[in-house]
C-alpha cells in the first residue's frame, strides 16, 4: 500500500475525529473495544465478522503501549479490513512486521499516535530519537516507522537505524 494512501488515512480519522486518542477514534468509527483480561499471550487483535467491527486488549500493559496497540489495531480496520472479513489476517502474525500487512498497521499508528510538527520541533530543538519518542510517549521503533514513512513522502530525515521488526514482541510492560 502506498505511504501517502496510509497517510492520508490516518489524517483524515485525525480531523474526522477532532482527536489523536485511540480510545475516542475507536468509538467515533463504531468499532467496539473489549478488555480481555486473559488475553495474554497477545497484546491485541482486531476482528470484523458479520459487519461488526471489535478490538480485543490485553488490559495488562501500560497505558502507552495499549494506546500504541489500539492505534494498530485500528490501522488493520481501515487499511486491511477485507482482509479480516475473508479471515485472512491471523492472530499469529500480529506485530510481524516483516508482514506487509503488520508494517502498514504500525505506520497508520505511528501516524495516529505523532504529530510530525511537534516531532520535527523536537529534532529541531536537539532531542535524540530516544528523548522525542519519550517526549511523544511513544516506542523508538514507532518513531523510526514514522521517520522512515515521512522519508517515503519526500522529507529527509536522517534514519540512524532501522526499525526492529519485532519491536511489539519485545514490549511486555
Amino acid at each position: 500500500m502506498d505511504s501517502y494512501l496510509i497517510y492520508k488515512k490516518a489524517r483524515n480519522l485525525l480531523r474526522k475525529s477532532g482527536t489523536d486518542d485511540p480510545v475516542r477514534i475507536a468509538k467515533e468509527l463504531g468499532i467496539r473495544v473489549y478488555d480481555v483480561p486473559d488475553l495474554t499471550d497477545l497484546l491485541g487483535m482486531y476482528i470484523y465478522r458479520w459487519k461488526h467491527r471489535m478490538i480485543l486488549m490485553n488490559p495488562n500493559i501500560n497505558r502507552t503501549l495499549y494506546r500504541m496497540v489500539l492505534a494498530h489495531e485500528i490501522g488493520h480496520d481501515q487499511l486491511h479490513r477485507s482482509l479480516a472479513a475473508g479471515g485472512d489476517l491471523k492472530e499469529f502474525e500480529l506485530f510481524n512486521m516483516t508482514n506487509m500487512t503488520e508494517y502498514e498497521a504500525n505506520a497508520c499508528a505511528a501516524h495516529i499516535l505523532i504529530d510530525e510538527q511537534g516531532m520535527l520541533e523536537l529534532f529541531r530543538n536537539g532531542y535524540d530519537l530516544a528523548q522525542t519518542a519519550s517526549s511523544l510517549k511513544v516506542n523508538i521503533n514507532l518513531l523510526l516507522i514514522k521517520v522512515q514513512e515521512m522519508n517515503r513522502m519526500g522529507m529527509d530525515l536522517k534514519l540512524p537505524y532501522a526499525p526492529d521488526a519485532r519491536f511489539f514482541r519485545h514490549t511486555r510492560e
